[in-house]
């Protein structure tokens, strides 16, 4: 899956879908006027099929409810993904969670997570929902979120469980998060005209408007009575085709995220099993909150009986997605659940991939820039296992600490502890005079724990961390980031790993915290060119302090040949990571083609020397994180 071109494709399907929202909306003004003329006529006794002024007082009316209502539920994502999984009562799973199966429910995201190089996404369950279901939310992938149902987490083996985040992790990493917030709101500004006239006919029907015997108001109830039929009527006629164009936005989106998803874990039978389960099952996938009905689009599998023939079925059959998997499917639905032993079998074990199709799970080493970041966006049997390995191999001390709201900072703390003897006690004292001494205290306690931790376990750490740092209060926000920043400087320098470090971290939460801030805003590659400059320009000066800048350089630049001509290597003084910083900022807001071409001229940079070294990577997937690209681990090349 080529993760910018699956951006793309998801900013095509917001255009078709503002397009059909339009023909929506048009049919609804058509009904409106038909009730309106209705509704004159009967009141004047006479009809006349055309009149401009009523009409564009009625497509006036329409466009504004309908204009209010989806920016109204526009602005009630804008905290993103929690805020849709809350609205449904999804109950954050807590990271101290004594339950077997919500233990390997986090086991399994953090999995994907690392091995994708996405931010660690808040992960909720549907406690009151005992079907198997799943759904992923979000407006970035900062802010995304994964919500599982308790029937979900139940009746899976873990490998099922491993397909159907897979699926899930497809939709973060594609752009179909997004849209499909974007459809929720357009869905519901053409719904709110039905829920206006439903309103009005209950105000009706519980006597709230009396004709207290008086003709005059028998007639007015009436009329109210016409009005809220008529509201209805309209509304619905908007809603069926809304209805219509959430199922057509969905359906061909789910083959894909399938398919994803048995190229993620290379094992078909772990999703055919999760799909044949739901076929099986009483229950199957229903969803029975009906908070839940406006966003059936986002579920794994059909979450409400579909009407009109499955005409708004938002997820293709059953059977359809099973055969598309598995071409010999015989048509047999139901499975008896699998037992696995997860209160014995280690976490980072469980249910790991086997040797499939010669592959021997290991690590990862991508050395060529092609592969770099060909792997952006992406899951692989070879990354997941590696992010096995890499979190079967943390210390229990420090994994515990990064899921926990108190202990992250100090955990963040830590990791920015210096080799040398001198600067670590200044920073120990550093953290006392900042952040306090229970703080201080805390750190010392995790000391034995991040002695012995080696470079590529830090970033893994940071982003297992990032959910328990959103929960952070204002005021604690700001120690942290005071502390943090008083312990990047107290050796008077900055390193590679600190910017990359603070880079990633600040942007994850900065973005997670307004999500709908998020625009691309920059489309032309000249108007960032004295910005693509610097990014080379540092990269070709880190792998290079001495020699070979040069080269470094014009590997990077040469895969940007629409700047030929207006890219320079600029002096040593002018590469500071003070510059990129400012760089990157401006950067974050260009298309998705310019950053495509900057992190493969990027890649090109820093491997102009046939590798790809640890500290290079660190500010490879900096680069990429402050991008908002998510980036796998690169391991480390020969």
């Amino acid at each position: 899956m080529d993760f910018f071109e699956a951006q793309a494709r998801a900013k095509k399907r917001t255009s078709r879908l503002v397009a059909l929202f339009v023909l929506a909306v048009v049919g609804t003004v058509f009904a409106g006027y038909g009730a309106a003329l209705l509704l004159l006529a009967k009141a004047s006794g006479r009809l006349v099929l055309w009149q401009p002024g009523l009409f564009l007082a009625v497509a006036l009316g329409t466009a504004l409810v309908v204009g209010l209502a989806s920016l109204s539920k526009w602005s009630q994502f804008s905290a993103g993904g929690s805020d849709v999984a809350e609205s449904v009562g999804g109950r954050r799973v807590d990271s101290h969670t004594t339950d077997l199966h919500e233990r390997r429910l986090l086991n399994v995201v953090e999995e994907m997570a690392i091995a994708s190089g996405l931010t660690m996404p808040a992960v909720y369950i549907l406690d009151d929902e005992p079907a198997i279901n799943a759904f992923a939310a979000g407006l970035t992938t900062a802010d995304a979120v994964v919500a599982v149902t308790r029937g979900t987490l139940e009746k899976l083996t873990r490998d099922e469980l491993q397909g159907v985040i897979g699926h899930e992790f497809s939709h973060i990493l594609n752009g179909d998060m997004r849209l499909n917030m974007k459809l929720t709101a357009i869905l519901f500004g053409i719904l709110v005209i039905g829920l206006t006239g439903r309103i009005v006919l209950q105000t009706v029907g519980r006597g709230r408007i009396r004709d207290g015997g008086d003709k005059n108001k028998g007639g007015g109830v009436a009329l109210v009575l016409a009005v809220g039929v008529a509201l209805m009527i309209i509304g619905y006629v908007g809603y069926f085709f809304g209805r219509l164009i959430q199922a057509a936005a969905s359906r061909q989106r789910e083959f894909l995220a399938d398919a994803s998803s048995v190229q993620f874990t290379r094992n078909p039978g772990a999703l055919t099993g999760a799909l044949k389960k739901i076929g099986g099952y009483a229950l199957g996938s229903s969803i029975h909150s009906k908070k839940s009905t406006e966003i059936g689009h986002f579920f794994f599998a059909q979450g409400f009986e579909s009407m009109f023939g499955g005409a708004w079925a938002t997820h293709p059959p059953l059977d359809e997605r099973i055969r598309a998997i598995d071409p010999q499917f015989d048509g047999k639905l139901f499975e008896p659940p699998e037992v696995v032993d997860v209160a014995h079998e280690p976490w980072g074990r469980a249910g790991k991939p086997r040797n499939i199709a010669g592959f021997a799970p290991g690590a990862l080493s991508r050395s060529t820039p092609a592969l770099a970041v060909q792997a952006i966006g992406t899951l692989s049997p070879e990354t997941v296992a590696n992010a096995q390995d890499l979190l079967a191999g943390l210390p229990s001390d420090l994994l515990e600490a990064a899921r926990q709201t108190q202990a992250a900072p100090i955990l963040l703390y830590g990791l920015l502890l210096d080799p040398d003897a001198t600067v670590r006690e200044r920073q120990h004292a550093l953290v006392a005079q900042h952040a306090g001494a229970a703080s201080a205290a805390a750190l010392a306690a995790l000391a034995p724990a991040l002695g012995p931790l080696k470079t590529d376990q830090k970033m893994p750490l940071l982003q297992l961390a990032l959910p328990a740092l959103r929960q952070l209060e204002p005021e604690a926000l700001d120690t942290f980031f005071t502390t943090l920043d008083e312990l990047v400087y107290a050796d008077g320098r900055v390193s590679v790993f600190e910017f990359a470090l603070q880079k990633l971290l600040l942007r994850n939460l900065a973005l997670g915290g307004k999500p709908a801030a998020q625009v691309s805003q920059i489309y032309s590659f000249n108007a960032v060119a004295a910005e693509i400059s610097l990014v080379l320009s540092v990269l070709a000066r880190t792998s290079h302090p001495t020699d070979g800048a040069e080269e470094s350089f014009a590997d990077g630049a040469a895969q940007l040949r629409l700047l030929d001509g207006h890219l320079a290597l600029l002096p040593l003084d002018q590469c500071g990571l003070d510059h990129l910083d400012a760089a990157l900022d401006r950067l974050a807001t260009a298309s998705g083609p310019i950053k495509l071409r900057l992190l493969t001229a990027a890649a090109h940079a820093v491997a102009a020397d046939g590798a790809i070294a640890t500290t290079e990577a660190e500010l490879l997937r900096a680069i990429a994180a402050a991008l908002d690209v998510p980036m796998p681990p690169l391991g480390q090349s020969a």
